[in-house]
């Protein structure tokens, strides 16, 4: 029996999915519709909740985007998703040049790499730690991300990228996402 849900296409999706989808090409600046927005389309408010927090939590904020991507790509890879970290993966290898000034250099190939700056090591790191193992967050994890400079709001936002996270992989691999044709033809 093959796990998972049906991914629902754009030309089959009713309008209020047609609608968030229209939302999420035009906010991630794709021409596409993810694979993991599809395999939610059976359910517009379902598909709505997850959109909101993933946009509220990923694409808004202060924490750089780049960071952001690296850290949903460790989690995920450490976590086995392969498609939440095939496809962070290249999105943050996509942006690598903001950190290395090289096209030919892609971050998650290193993550140890002097391209990522310490305080972005130190986020990845803590932000992991949180993510699969939430309970034993501390005092100290706090201490470090402020250390490296991160303001409340933004450790805030941090933190919030394990529990995104944690969702993201979860729809993912419970609803046994495929690769987007689209994105294998980038990496």
């Amino acid at each position: 029996m093959k796990k998972g849900f049906k991914a629902i296409e754009y030309n089959e999706a009713s309008d209020e999915v047609k609608a968030i989808y229209n939302e999420t090409m035009k906010e991630l600046g794709v021409p596409f519709v993810l694979n993991w927005f599809k395999y939610q389309g059976n359910n517009a408010t379902i598909l709505r909740g997850n959109w909101e927090k993933l946009r509220c939590t990923m694409l808004l904020g202060n924490v750089p985007f780049i960071l952001k991507q690296l850290i949903i790509y460790n989690i995920s890879k450490i976590k086995k998703s392969e498609y939440c970290a095939y496809t962070h993966g290249v999105i943050a290898n996509s942006m690598s040049k903001t950190l290395t000034n090289d096209d030919s250099i892609k971050l998650t190939e290193n993550m140890d790499s002097d391209h990522i700056p310490s305080s972005y090591k130190t986020a990845i790191r803590v932000v992991t730690k949180c993510a699969l193992q939430p309970q034993s967050t501390n005092e100290h994890d706090f201490e470090e991300l402020s250390h490296e400079g991160y303001s409340m709001d933004e450790i805030q936002e941090l933190m919030a990228l394990a529990d995104l996270t944690n969702m993201l992989n979860s729809l993912a691999d419970i609803a046994g996402i495929q690769i987007d044709n689209e994105l294998m033809e980038v990496q």
